[in-house]
């Protein structure tokens, strides 16, 4: 499933507010895919699901193609 928050800062409070949606939507996920940002492992780690974070070089690519103005 392909889910995108669009955030004008990607801090921890940004990445926390993003997580706690997927996980209060989809309930508990096998795994949350995200870019290599800092502020998201911070946020995984203070809910207690830094172990479901893939961070792998192409897993984030549906959602960066996603970002493109056309398609």
């Amino acid at each position: 499933m392909l889910e995108s928050y669009v955030t004008k800062k990607g801090d921890k409070k940004a990445a926390l507010k993003f997580m706690k949606k997927a996980i209060r939507r989809y309930e508990n996920p096998n795994e949350i895919v995200t870019d290599r940002l800092r502020s998201f492992s911070a946020a995984g780690k203070e809910l207690g699901c830094a172990n479901k974070q893939v961070t792998q070089r192409w897993a984030n690519n549906r959602a960066e193609n996603s970002h493109l103005p056309f398609r």
